[in-house]
């Protein structure tokens, strides 16, 4: 790898760090956004407003106090803001590319391709959570209850399904022991008490 492939690596994993997911989406905060662009925080908001129509909501929006006060507990680097009376603004990645585009620099257009592929980068993690959390939930445990009340049979089917495309997909990786997909004839809670009421009822 190039020094100058891995120089850019580690620029885009900078980036994906400042982006926090507020209101459900991933944005970046106008001081974070200002010092990637290599200028102050108030020329950055200056260049914003002086160009607001090109910012819908949809490209930006202003944190409450609460909302800030979450920000600043969470996130050291901005641990300053505590001290501003001002209300921070949030840049989504289409607020993000426009603010380049206003600050018209060539810092900034430059760094707004690190910010995008920071963007898509955080899609990428996010989908990939999202796709093992599903896998895990095909794979559910199957609770007394639902043993007692047959719904057992069902899950352990969809459960050897979901083992038998993997193991098709990827054989070498299924080459040891995997969890059980086969019910047990006879499920006692509680063996003592089985025992007792035996005894009582002989």
């Amino acid at each position: 790898m190039t020094s100058s492939k891995t120089k850019h690596i580690m620029q885009e994993m900078v980036v994906a760090k400042r982006i926090l997911v507020i209101r459900g989406q991933k944005v970046m905060i106008d001081s974070d956004l200002a010092e990637i662009y290599s200028v102050t925080t108030k020329r950055f908001n200056e260049q914003v407003r002086r160009n607001i129509n090109r910012f819908p909501a949809d490209f930006m929006f202003q944190l409450t106090v609460e909302e800030k006060a979450e920000v600043v507990a969470n996130c050291d680097h901005l641990a300053n803001l505590k001290y501003s009376p001002h209300l921070p603004y949030v840049f989504t990645e289409h607020g993000a590319i426009m603010a380049a585009s206003v600050l018209n620099s060539p810092k900034a257009v430059d760094m707004s391709v690190f910010v995008v592929r920071a963007f898509v980068r955080m899609r990428e993690i996010l989908s990939t959570h999202k796709q093992l959390a599903e896998k895990l939930q095909e794979l559910e445990y199957v609770t007394p209850n639902q043993r007692h009340t047959g719904q057992d049979k069902l899950i352990l089917a969809h459960r050897r399904t979901v083992y038998q495309r993997a193991k098709n997909k990827n054989p070498e990786r299924w080459s040891g022991q995997t969890r059980t997909s086969t019910a047990p004839a006879e499920v006692i809670l509680n063996k003592q008490r089985t025992s007792i009421a035996e005894k009582n009822a002989a």
